[in-house]
């Protein structure tokens, strides 16, 4: 019996150690998709590979913590953040709702298939809902049908509001929405539009 337990004994250290050095072998997964991404993604319209060669400090720190930021961190990223965005110059937020719902629909931009200059849409449905006559929409963030209409139209709410849009991660460190403004993907005008979208009391997003 005391020779079957050494055994038994020496075939777990065997088992153990050959399982370290399968984990101390194990590849860098992270680098080796990038790697893959740079060699077989290429440039192409407007779909550029700048953002993929050389991220900025957020995507940087995000991308190096994919399950999330420490409280320190999270809060650090955001006031930089919430620092770099750009208030409408004239002191105006609000555009045409009904230029707004058509962004929010359009899906199209920065892709390889579009024209270089082509307006971009914010493909807003593809995350959120947004009115109740719009059936087709996504969940990945919370619904925003009757956004304005619960909170209202504060000075206090409509700069958050345009911040949020301008660049989510100012308010929500490493959050999975586009950074709209902060990256050009709206212009001003376009991010005045959907502001109104989200806020007229004349919106189909606030019936």
């Amino acid at each position: 019996m005391k020779i079957l337990r050494l055994h038994h004994v020496s075939v777990l250290l065997v088992a153990a150690c050959c399982t370290t050095q399968v984990l101390a072998a194990e590849p860098d997964y992270a680098k080796a998709a990038l790697d893959m991404m740079k060699a077989d993604f290429k440039a192409k319209g407007p779909a550029t590979m700048e953002r993929m060669v050389q991220q900025d400090e957020a995507q940087a720190l995000c991308s190096a913590n994919p399950q999330g930021l420490k409280p320190k961190p999270a809060k650090k990223l955001e006031q930089a953040q919430l620092a770099a965005v750009k208030y409408p110059a004239d002191g105006q937020y609000m555009g045409d709702w009904k230029n707004g719902e058509k962004i929010a629909q359009n899906g199209r931009g920065m892709q390889s298939s579009d024209a270089v200059g082509s307006v971009n849409g914010g493909n807003c449905y593809a995350c959120h809902q947004m009115s109740k006559t719009e059936i087709s929409f996504g969940n990945i963030g919370p619904t925003l049908y009757q956004y304005g209409k619960l909170r209202g139209a504060s000075p206090e709410i409509v700069k958050y509001t345009w911040g949020k849009i301008y660049n989510a991660q100012a308010y929500n460190a490493c959050s999975k929405m586009p950074r709209f403004g902060h990256n050009g993907v709206l212009t001003e005008a376009q991010l005045k539009d959907v502001m109104a979208l989200l806020l007229d009391v004349e919106s189909p997003v606030n019936k």
